[in-house]
């Protein structure tokens, strides 16, 4: 059984920095590009928002009773496979989640452009709050 505080702050910090990045989403491009400490700020708030969503998949696959992920990509997976979420956002969910990985593993190879091209999955990320709120909060 998941444990709903642990859940709902996990959810509320994806909501807070899905929030923080909105601003940066309808922004001109060029302007978020032209800022480093905006775009710096982007990256983070990207960081923090998908590991709390990773967090959050992990949490539910362990304490439902699911299959051990190999990857955090697969966590999410996992939800949908067991019908926590739609197939199609957890499939957008999970190429956020790849992104992630290039934020943190090749960070020397991100190209800024792919960056403020993520801005548009916002709104996949805020699908996800709602889904497992609604199911599990």
């Amino acid at each position: 059984m998941v444990d709903p505080e642990r859940l709902a702050r996990l959810l509320r910090s994806v909501s807070d920095d899905v929030g923080r990045l909105e601003p940066h989403a309808s922004a001109a491009p060029e302007d978020v590009l032209a800022d480093d400490v905006r775009l710096d700020h982007v990256k983070y708030r990207f960081i923090t928002t998908i590991e709390a969503v990773v967090d959050a998949a992990h949490h539910i696959c362990a304490t439902e009773g699911l299959r051990s992920p190999a990857t955090n990509a697969d966590a999410v997976r996992e939800l949908a496979e067991h019908g926590v979420l739609p197939r199609e956002l957890a499939d957008e969910v999970a190429r956020a989640v790849g992104f992630r990985n290039v934020l943190v593993h090749r960070y020397t190879e991100v190209v800024d452009e792919h960056v403020v091209a993520q801005l548009a999955r916002l709104a996949a990320l805020r699908e996800f709050v709602r889904v497992v709120s609604e199911r599990y909060l």
